[in-house]
């Protein structure tokens, strides 16, 4: 078996050739629409908030969810047009 030795040029070229997909992945990502779902322990530790409070959110409508199978999703979006819509000056 033989053994290859990389130059520091090929080290240079190789990471160019890295950072460069990576940068193409995360326009591609980017250029996506943002639709992550959380569950409700997701939600309770971004908010940090207890689970009654949640529920509470739930009840009056001030935060909107999708329940399958008994679990509860939250849509990121919503959340943050909850907060901007609290902000206070």
């Amino acid at each position: 078996m033989g053994m290859e030795i990389a130059s520091r040029q090929d080290l240079v070229e190789f990471k160019n050739e890295l950072l460069s997909e990576i940068r193409i992945l995360l326009s591609e990502k980017n250029e996506q629409p943002s639709s992550r779902w959380l569950r409700s322990a997701q939600v309770r530790r971004l908010l940090s908030i207890s689970p009654g409070t949640l529920q509470q959110m739930r009840i009056s409508g001030e935060l909107k969810y999708t329940k399958v199978g008994g679990i509860h999703f939250y849509q990121a979006s919503d959340i943050e047009s909850m907060l901007l819509k609290n902000l206070t000056e």
